[in-house]
């Protein structure tokens, strides 16, 4: 065989594989799934040291056929980065990595309630519906009500399983997010007399807040159904209503939904957050945490990770909503439509950002 020929059979064998991955990607997430449902990530932190597959297998609620099924299961979970392996001269032990620490039950940094949320049958089912909703010339905002027969935020408000699912996510993400935001850049927050979180659910990231910040009266302003469902807490007010119609007036507005949203209903979201706070020469500004598109094609692997997760967020947005995530230059546009000609961006998040907008 020529050269030529060796190489392309390479680069056909090559490409099927690369085919195949995508193909056989959503194992992956449910295989993570099914470990977390197992709680095979606490089983391994609670032994205290590397726990070996024979014991691994005693603390598992398994079947006893199951148990080389098992061995399969964690080959692929240590492929894919969340568990590590050392041998004791006997069998494999398995430790945790940095990623699977994040999947532990009622730790402060718990990404469990998100996962098992997006890999819920109810928001996989939209994804069947995608081709057929590019086809469609009806105005369906998004590939979910084809799913589902109503809009993503009409159905949470009727069906306690999806309310309870998105709330309990949007907790587990606010917690983790809203820590680190108040330990990398907690200066945003100094000098606030007060803060409106629009859109904060359960009130997690006012908490965070709140705790870091006493001086700061924290107020959580959401539509009344996630108002009334939502926990007491002593250093945080809730206000139920209509981001569309008005916002309560503070010092600063705090915005992580804009993303949900079209970039004409995040213009009439930005008019209500000016309308609600002071000048700028007053300490008045919008703070947006969110996703900022990069343009990168850089080669480096954790960047390159970095882009595909905003991407595939960007595609998340279409199927479920009718919003997006944003580059930069789009985020300009919105605010410079909105009435706010500065802002400065704070790629401090990994893949997401803060960004600081003044009047």
């Amino acid at each position: 065989m020529e050269v030529s020929e060796r190489e392309e059979v390479h680069e056909l064998l090559h490409a099927q594989a690369h085919v195949w991955s995508h193909i056989f990607s959503f194992i992956s997430s449910m295989s993570l799934k099914c470990a977390v449902q197992l709680g095979i990530p606490d089983i391994v932190h609670n032994h205290g040291h590397p726990i070996a597959f024979s014991d691994l297998i005693t603390a598992l609620p398994i079947a006893s056929n199951k148990t080389a099924c098992l061995r399969r299961l964690m080959r692929l979970l240590v492929h894919s980065g969340f568990f590590t392996t050392e041998n004791n001269g006997v069998e494999e032990c398995y430790m945790l990595t940095p990623s699977s620490r994040l999947l532990l039950k009622d730790k402060k940094m718990d990404l469990t309630p998100f996962l098992l949320m997006i890999l819920d049958p109810l928001l996989q089912k939209p994804w069947q519906f995608l081709s057929d909703w590019f086809q469609e010339d009806e105005p369906i905002v998004a590939p979910f009500e084809m799913a589902h027969g109503m809009k993503l935020w009409n159905y949470a408000s009727q069906y306690p399983k999806l309310n309870n699912f998105f709330n309990k996510a949007m907790a587990s993400d606010a917690q983790f997010l809203m820590n680190i935001v108040v330990r990398e850049c907690g200066s945003i927050f100094q000098g606030l007399e007060s803060l409106v979180d629009v859109g904060g659910g359960t009130g997690m990231a006012s908490r965070v807040i709140a705790d870091a910040f006493p001086n700061v009266k924290c107020t959580v302003f959401d539509l009344p159904h996630v108002v009334k469902s939502s926990p007491t807490c002593s250093n945080v007010d809730f206000i139920g209503g209509d981001m569309f119609e008005s916002i309560p007036p503070a010092n600063a507005i705090l915005l992580k939904i804009l993303h949900d949203w079209s970039d004409e209903e995040c213009v009439k979201i930005l008019h209500r957050c000016k309308e609600a706070i002071p000048c700028r020469e007053d300490g008045g500004k919008v703070i947006i945490v969110d996703i900022v598109v990069s343009n990168n094609n850089n080669n480096n692997k954790g960047d390159q990770m970095l882009t595909e997760t905003q991407l595939l967020f960007d595609m998340l947005m279409m199927v479920l909503v009718v919003g997006k995530e944003r580059d930069e230059r789009e985020w300009g546009k919105i605010f410079m439509d909105a009435g706010f000609p500065h802002y400065k961006i704070m790629p401090v998040l990994g893949v997401r950002s803060v960004i600081e907008l003044y009047p």
